[in-house]
């Protein structure tokens, strides 16, 4: 049985390029691997992918697994570079009306992962599909008011307590409440966010959705939680998220899968002063798209990230406390101007597409572009890594 990297390091060093690491799927038994990659395609309702997906069983100190990815001609014909931002519209995908094809392009997406992603099941697997559905499905539909210094929620749904946040009123449950405060066409409203915040109500929705569906006991515990304080900021990362890639080891910069929390890094010392324009968190919706939490039908493509982010720095001003302020007004005809101009564009997105810097560090050397990607933990019955509180 070949060690479970073995075939990748080989094609590396005999230069083919990047190589996709695809997933590993352990729990399997007894079964062989072949009907282990029938039973994946079958379920997934991917067998007319069966020519461009293989599998290979193997053994690392974690145990034994079956790996699965797409080949390599595939990939570089479908991503070339792991580059997935024209993934959907290259398969000719209709994200937006099927999710049939949703699916269809987080499933391809992940199995060319260049890093490898474990799963302790196939059970498990689909969760994972079906928690990243959910997520863009859910940012697809949300909008809400930027404000780093408010912070609201419809009065029928949460009380607010300053040592324990937002917290949900007797009787009132965790995915309507989730619902009613992201999605104006259920509330009639919009409710006062950071980016920050709302990628976590966003992607709590989507676990949440899926707990209800495949481990109700944990739903129940998380629904319990909520009643008694909220989970946020860096134990929300801590409790509901894993991170593929790093500083040393990045994701490749266009390597991106539907329902993926991303973060882009403001590199301008000054205006990253000011008080939620540190930089940009933002979901992943697919087809070359990120979305826009304060314009629902204006999602962001990578170049007009770039471009408004660089812009930050132009709208720069100290308000009557002497705090840092960005005018988003006054930016508004710069980022055309830019995204209208070949060259200065070629310029700005030269520079903003470098690697992010280390917390704390400001050079010219830098540029926005994060080396890691955020997504849920494992949650089915058995095999959750995710570490809700009991009450």
């Amino acid at each position: 049985m070949r060690k479970l990297l073995e075939t990748y390091t080989t094609m590396e060093q005999t230069g083919q390029g990047p190589v996709s690491r695809g997933i590993l799927l352990r729990g399997q038994g007894t079964q062989s691997t072949e009907s282990v990659r029938r039973v994946f395609l079958e379920r997934l309702g991917a067998t007319d992918l069966a020519a461009q997906i293989h599998a290979e069983a193997g053994q690392d100190p974690q145990g034994q697994g079956v790996r699965l990815w797409l080949d390599h001609p595939a990939t570089q014909t479908w991503a070339p570079g792991h580059n997935t931002m024209q993934l959907a519209h290259t398969l000719g995908l209709r994200t937006l009306d099927s999710e049939t094809d949703l699916q269809r392009e987080i499933l391809v997406t992940m199995l060319m992962s260049p890093t490898g992603l474990d799963f302790p099941s196939l059970d498990e697997f689909e969760s994972a599909l079906h928690i990243r559905r959910n997520i863009v499905q859910a940012a697809r539909r949300t909008t809400l008011a930027f404000d780093t210094n408010a912070a609201e929620r419809p009065q029928d749904c949460w009380t607010y307590d300053e040592d324990r946040g937002f917290t949900l009123l007797p009787g009132v449950p965790l995915i309507e409440a989730l619902i009613k405060t992201t999605q104006p066409e259920v509330s009639g409203r919009l409710y006062s966010f950071s980016c920050y915040r709302a990628t976590e109500y966003v992607t709590l929705l989507g676990i949440a959705q899926e707990l209800a569906r495949s481990n109700t006991e944990l739903f129940e515990r998380l629904q319990e939680v909520w009643r008694q304080r909220a989970i946020m900021s860096e134990e929300f990362h801590t409790v509901f998220l894993r991170e593929q890639g790093s500083l040393e080891q990045p994701v490749p910069p266009l390597y991106y899968v539907p329902g993926d929390r991303v973060w882009f890094r403001n590199p301008d010392e000054a205006s990253a002063d000011a008080c939620g324009f540190e930089g940009s968190w933002v979901m992943y919706l697919g087809g070359g798209l990120f979305t826009n939490f304060w314009k629902q039908h204006q999602p962001y493509t990578l170049t007009r990230k770039c471009v408004e982010i660089y812009h930050w720095r132009h709208g720069l001003y100290k308000d009557e406390q002497g705090e840092s302020q960005i005018d988003e007004v006054r930016i508004e005809p710069l980022i055309e101007a830019t995204l209208a101009n070949p060259d200065e564009l070629a310029q700005v997105m030269a520079r903003m597409t470098r690697w992010r810097e280390p917390r704390g560090v400001y050079t010219e050397a830098g540029g926005c572009m994060d080396t890691t990607r955020e997504f849920a933990r494992w949650v089915r019955p058995g095999t959750s890594d995710m570490p809700i509180p009991r009450t």
